[in-house]
């Protein structure tokens, strides 16, 4: 490799090529060593993508970090691609659809509008496990997805088709996060820039919390809101506050039988007890050198239940490694190697940057562990679940004939998380081999599935002759998609229903996913733990989600002999060696292709105009009413009805519901009215398209619980000036009819989970101008500005507890436009209904000034069209 020292004329070649590139030792020597890695990546993106006073205020700014290791100053970061799924890219597509329809409504040509970056969207959260422990679940499962989606779908072609840079990867191809490990990261990118080939690093952006996840290879990523997407996509970089950045050192080895999904839930806990809450997290020390970039992979998609917004591996040998199993061209990983290397990138063991704050995590301490039951940060050994169910302190109506009284409902070997890397998939395997050969079958009213993330699984898997092996314990393949994790359960088994409803068990998931929220998992299941592949399948043939698996027997042979864990579980040997038999690098792309020319999809007949054509009678897709240049801004002094006051903990999944659509829920009442089977209403999820269907399906959880009045209805509220306890939203218009403004009061972590824009949208639908919270979750608080709803942050001390708002009080709130500015103060008072006036501290929580141009103009969307308007007028 051949370099020369001057940073503007910085080049390198690989295979005979030379490249141009930002060589960061030479611009900053030794002070290069003192910042993450991660700051390093930002540092080069603002070199390179910014010119003038703008590049040397983000460069003084990032290098200015090392002395207190925080910043308050801003940087435009320019991610080279978007990356979506289809229920976040479908929403996003719609708003486009009708800023179209806006454009040529004020006379302006709408085939102009198109994202500047490409875009890469998966569909594979759609995917629902109807059928399942049968060979054909998977092709039946498809088949019942594409029927059932057939309008979304078809909207998704045309997208693909009307708007230049959109790529749709078709139902079957994988889980959006494992397709970006497997295929779309290149860890290094070429770019052709003034006649001149440089290299640079692979960065992007994607609509999905997990988004991290890319992490594990060195590619930054994080997670954001569909509304902040739809910004990078038009041409607007990711203002960013230069991040506070958690190290977290890493010694010693992951003991004989820990798995990868022990690590995750460990860094998990630890992570959310000391309070992380948008920083970056990057990974250092020794240890980093034990763990492969599977291992790592699994711990950073777990980044969101940390509250990270990145969980950072360095470029080194296992991600070469990596890349070579995936069948990356050779020439590919050579210049990974070379710039990671040259641009001071590449991962050094001793190396010990400045951080904010850090952690120590010893491997060799680290141990079987489960998360749970309703948190993914709530670590326990994996023999505590008898312990936990007993703080719900159930006891049954009557003793049921078979089941336990906390009996495992759901065994679903699922998401991104868990099954991207493959020796979790072949450790759960080889545990179903060991169950087989011994003749333990899974109770008849558990639903088992594995729904692994690539469709490349079912090939090693078949190689290492382990399907029939997982197919004999219940779990066949059921699909390649996010399935069970985010909330496409199906209908639980018809024995568990009945249970449930004589009251006789109160039953529990047991997943491999990353959540376990409340209703997530399954709209009638509020209890689930998190553990890894073979645990999964442990706890399925125990069928009790009280046993204790370190000491009892999970089952016993037909003569009588116990069987215990440790008779099953596979030792590392055993894994490493088939993994590396049944490792061939073709499976990957070849797979893919396979399953990208579904021949259902293609066959789908989709417009070709450059216009969607709605259909008014459509409960799938309707024009929404805020892709319009004329929404106003929301800012301003106002008196305000609290619409609900909450609790501590609200998620995206009670603000925006993704699980099944209960057939006598307001919802389903409002579908069937326009014709849709009660029986066969699908996900709420693949209702993201309807705007009327997704305000109705707002706060729609039954263990959300509404302070404003007790004991009310699922997705009820008071309406205070008539006293009536009414639908949420039928409430929230009657305070827009009277003119009434409405604001959301809540606890700690509103909006934790998913990047679900709905969860805002449906907000401002309902006509909430601000939320005040105790704290928010960062991709939540980001979809808030993106529609144009102010969110405020409490003093600490203050909260829905000591505030006892009470029905009569009202909020006022003194925001105007010209006032907001990053993190100010924003006078509000409680005006009780007896007349008092108490004041109360809060704060915008608003990080840059694009945030607070974006409110000003109401939102994303109005942005994006005056924009547009403004340009083609000129």
């Amino acid at each position: 490799m051949e370099n020369t020292n001057a940073p503007s004329e910085a080049r390198f070649s690989v295979d005979g090529k030379s490249y141009r590139y930002v060589d960061l030792p030479a611009l900053f020597g030794e002070k290069l060593r003192e910042l993450p890695v991660v700051l390093r990546l930002l540092l080069e993106n603002v070199i390179r993508n910014s010119e003038g006073a703008e590049r040397d205020r983000g460069i003084a700014g990032i290098l200015e970090w090392t002395a207190r290791a925080t910043s308050v100053e801003e940087v435009a970061f320019q991610p080279n691609r978007v990356l979506m799924h289809d229920t976040t890219s479908t929403p996003a597509l719609v708003d486009i659809a009708g800023m179209r329809d806006a454009l040529a409504e004020a006379g302006a040509d709408p085939s102009a509008l198109n994202p500047v970056l490409p875009v890469d969207s998966s569909v594979d959260h759609s995917l629902a496990v109807e059928y399942f422990a049968r060979p054909d679940a998977a092709p039946e499962n498809l088949a019942l997805e594409l029927r059932r989606n057939a309008e979304r779908y078809r909207f998704l072609r045309w997208a693909s088709q009307a708007l230049t840079g959109v790529r749709i990867h078709p139902p079957g191809t994988g889980i959006m996060h494992t397709i970006n490990l497997e295929q779309l990261a290149t860890v290094v990118t070429a770019v052709e820039r003034n006649g001149e080939t440089w290299a640079v690093p692979d960065t992007l952006i994607g609509t999905d919390s997990h988004t991290p996840m890319i992490n594990g290879i060195g590619v930054l990523g994080w997670g954001v809101g569909g509304l902040e997407a739809q910004t990078v996509m038009f041409g607007m970089p990711v203002m960013q506050r230069i991040p506070d950045v958690i190290g977290v050192r890493l010694t010693g080895a992951l003991r004989a039988g820990v798995l990868a999904t022990d690590l995750a839930l460990t860094v998990t806990q630890r992570l959310r007890a000391i309070g992380v809450s948008g920083e970056f997290v990057e990974f250092f020390g020794p240890g980093v050198s034990t763990l492969t970039a599977g291992d790592r992979a699994v711990v950073a998609n777990m980044a969101p239940e940390y509250g990270a917004s990145t969980g950072f591996f360095a470029v080194d040998g296992h991600t070469l490694d990596y890349l070579r199993a995936t069948n990356r061209p050779e020439q590919s990983i050579r210049l990974v190697e070379a710039f990671t290397r040259a641009a001071g990138l590449w991962f050094d063991p001793d190396s010990a940057p400045r951080y904010t704050r850090s952690i120590d995590i010893d491997l060799s301490g680290i141990g079987m562990h489960i998360a749970g039951p309703r948190r993914p940060q709530d670590l326990l050994d994996y023999s505590q679940t008898r312990d936990a169910l007993a703080t719900i302190g159930f006891e049954p109506a009557a003793k049921h004939a078979s089941m336990p009284k906390h009996p495992v409902a759901i065994a679903a070997i699922t998401s991104c998380t868990n099954t991207s890397d493959p020796a979790l998939l072949i450790a759960a395997g080889l545990l179903a081999r060991k169950a087989r050969a011994l003749g333990l079958t899974v109770p008849p009213w558990i639903k088992t599935s594995l729904g692994p993330g690539s469709p490349a699984a079912a090939a090693y898997l078949e190689r290492a002759n382990l399907i029939g092996d997982l197919s004999a314990v219940g779990f066949d393949i059921v699909g390649y998609g996010c399935t069970t994790c985010i909330g496409n359960s199906g209908p639980l088994t018809a024995p568990i229903r009945e249970a449930m409803a004589a009251k006789s068990v109160y039953p529990v998931a047991m997943l491999s996913g990353n959540r376990n929220f409340p209703g997530r998992i399954h709209p009638d299941l509020d209890l689930g733990f998190i553990m890894s592949p073979p645990l999964v399948i442990a706890f399925a043939l125990a069928g009790d989600a009280q046993a204790d698996l370190s000491r009892d027997a999970i089952q016993h042979t037909q003569d009588g002999k116990p069987i215990y864990l440790r008779d099953l579980w596979p030792t590392r040997e055993e894994v490493t060696a088939l993994v590396a038999a049944a490792a061939d690098p073709c499976d990957y792309p070849r797979a893919f292709a396979i399953a990208s020319q579904n021949p259902a999809w293609h066959d789908l007949d989709a417009p070709h105009s450059a216009r969607f054509p709605w259909n008014p009678q459509s409960t799938a897709l309707r024009r929404p009413p805020f892709a319009s240049a004329s929404e106003g801004s929301q800012l301003g002094r106002y008196s305000a009805y609290p619409l609900l006051v909450l609790g501590d903990d609200v998620t995206t999944d009670h603000i925006s519901p993704a699980s099944a659509i209960p057939k006598d829920s307001y919802v389903a009442d409002f579908l069937v009215e326009r014709g849709d089977d009660r029986n066969d209403l699908n996900v709420f999820a693949s209702r993201r398209g309807n705007w009327e269907v997704m305000v109705r399906a707002a706060f729609y959880n039954r263990t959300l619980v509404n302070r404003l009045t007790p004991g009310m209805p699922v997705a009820h509220t008071l309406h205070v000036p008539s006293g009536d306890v009414l639908p949420i939203f039928e409430a929230a218009q009657r305070y827009r009819d009277a003119g009434d403004a409405v604001v959301l009061v809540a606890g700690e972590r509103y909006g934790t989970g998913s990047s679900r824009d709905w969860a805002a949208k449906g907000q401002r639908l309902l006509g909430i101008r601000a939320v005040l919270a105790m704290s928010f979750e960062r991709i939540h608080r980001s979809n808030l500005i993106g529609m144009g709803i102010l969110p405020l942050r409490f003093a600490a001390g203050t909260g829905p507890d000591t505030l006892d708002l009470q029905p009569g009080d009202k909020l006022e709130v003194d925001a105007p436009a010209d006032a907001l500015s990053p993190r100010c103060k924003v006078p509000v008072r409680i005006v009780r209904a007896n007349g008092s006036v108490e004041p109360v501290d809060a704060t915008a929580a608003v990080e840059t000034q694009l945030e607070c141009r974006l409110l000003r103009s109401g939102g994303v969307i109005p942005l994006i069209l005056r924009q547009h308007l403004t340009t083609q007028e000129a």
